[in-house]
This record gives C-alpha cells, structure tokens and sequence, in this order.
C-alpha cells in the first residue's frame, strides 16, 4: 500500500529538498531548504547543506563560527507561520480547534472558501488524506497562487485530493453532498444559500470570522435562513508559561484573540430547528432591530 501524500517527507534521514528547522541556543529558528552543495549562513558562521543531507532528523550542526544548531523538520504549525504570505494565516490554534469542533475525518468532502495563503487547506488535505475530497475556492487569483505554491511545497507536489477555483463560491459552487464546509471570509452570510443545499444531512457549516459584528450577522443570518440547528460561537486564547527551576510563571506575551470560530449542523430538508427555550437578553432585539440583512451589515 503506498504512503499517504507526503508522509515520506515526515520520516527517515533528511534528503535533498527537505525542508529544514535549525534552532539557535537563544531558541530562535531558521527554515531552508536542502541543496547539494549549497551553504547556509547566518552572521554567526557558516555551514554546508552536505553536513545535513543523509544525517538523522534531531542532529546538531556547528558553523565556523562554533555556534550549534538543533536541526529538525519544521511541523506544520511552525511552516504556515513561516511561509510567504498573501493574506493572513489562519492560525494553528484556531486550524486545531476548526479540525476538532468541524470533525474533519479522513475521506471527509470538504469545501472550503477563502484560501488565503493556503495554511487551513494544508491542515484539511492531512486531516481527510488523499481519500477525501478538498474543494477551495478564493475569489483572489493572487492569493490562490500563492497558496499553491505553498501547499504544494510542504506536500511535496500536487495533492491528489485538493482542487482549487478562482471565483466567488456563491457563483461558483457545483459540489454536492458535503460534508463539512469552512467559511473563512468577510460576508460568510452572503453563501449560506449556496452552501446548506451542498451540505449533507448532518453536515457541519463552521465560519470563521474577526469581528463582534461579523459574528453576529452570521449568527442571525444562520437562524433565518431555518435550516441549521442552533450555531455555538467561541474562540480561543494560548498563554505559554516559563519554567525554571522555581520560576515558574505565566509568559508576558500571549497569543491572544485572533478570530471567532462558530459551528453549526444541517437539518434534513423539510424540517423546521426547534424553538430555542432560552430567552434573548432583554433589549437585545429592540425596536430599531432590522434583521440580519439589513443595511449597514450589523442588523441594526
């Protein structure tokens, strides 16, 4: 049975074309690529790719300068942040929790809208494994190069599960029977049409989006449109923590609030989502309220 797309980069000594991560001792990193001949520098030496090539992943290097490097494959966490950028990345934690709450599953059909600089689609393509269907759209040619490039460099070569169209996906979506959608995208209100009659029965809608008041069309525009049950919003935050010996503290720096996850499931077709028994905020619905769709793009 053949390797999974790209799992024979992950294993074994480092070949020509591996991408590598050199950690400094003040814990700082550096990728490149591996080339035959080829030396890496850095303002604390020298040293040549050869001395890499055929050792085992977890190797020290040394530069002329006698400065040791910890040399290792970056993981995908550490290569979206890395890599050239179109748009913004979406994060690992929140790539993590989108993989965990929108239950992607290998063999999944997946679409996706808003590629960006292609980081979420490399965490989809390893989730549903070449098996499963990934279908990107992003409306920007430029980014959607970009975010080739980029999937293709850590897969290794064209991933045989991704397919990706330039163009809107409320003008251009032909898939059927899905089973997860990811909306990373400005008006993710504007596809939920296009989207609830690709999805599967069961199917999983998870938006994701940067502000309060994004937040709150989509949820709205979700419950009008009758045909998800009721949607769950959060979003996550990390704080690492510095431990040595009795110093052990929570870091000055944390990474903080980069955007708001919100699932949602589809209903069988004809059904009605039950009514919600818990009652709005009073006032949260007050006489000037228009709806979801009104103009200005908060409801209000």
């Amino acid at each position: 049975m053949s390797e999974p797309t790209g799992a024979a980069r992950r294993r074994g000594p480092f070949k020509v074309g591996d991408q590598v991560q050199l950690t400094d001792p003040k814990g700082r990193h550096y990728t490149f690529t591996l080339e035959a001949g080829k030396n890496f520098h850095t303002h604390k030496g020298s040293f040549p790719h050869d001395e890499l090539i055929g050792a085992p992943e977890g190797s020290v290097v040394r530069t002329t300068g006698n400065v040791a490097y910890l040399a290792l494959r970056p993981l995908l966490p550490d290569y979206v942040l890395s890599m050239p950028r179109g748009a913004a990345v979406v994060y690992p934690k929140d790539a993590g929790q989108i993989l965990a709450f929108a239950d992607i599953f290998p063999g999944a059909r997946v679409v996706e809208a808003g590629v960006g600089s292609g980081s979420l689609s490399s965490f989809l393509l390893r989730a549903i494994g070449d098996q499963g269907m990934l279908h990107s759209y992003e409306r920007r040619a430029d980014f959607a190069e970009i975010a080739q490039a980029n999937v293709e460099r850590y897969f290794g070569g064209p991933h045989p599960a991704w397919q990706l169209t330039v163009g809107d996906l409320q003008d251009n979506l032909s898939d059927s029977d899905v089973d997860r959608v990811i909306l990373d995208m400005l008006a993710p209100w504007e596809c939920l049409e296009a989207v609830s009659k690709a999805l599967v029965p069961g199917g999983i809608l998870c938006c994701y989006v940067a502000t309060t008041t994004q937040l709150a069309r989509t949820v709205e525009s979700i419950r009008e449109i009758g045909c998800f049950n009721e949607p769950t919003s959060w979003e996550t935050m990390i704080r690492n923590w510095h431990i040595e010996g009795l110093a052990v503290r929570p870091d000055h720096r944390m990474i903080g609030h980069t955007g708001f996850l919100l699932t949602a499931r589809r209903l069988a077709d004809g059904v009605e989502p039950p009514m919600r028994r818990r009652r709005p905020a009073k006032g949260a619905y007050g006489e000037d309220y228009a709806g979801p769709n009104a103009d200005g793009g908060t409801g209000r």
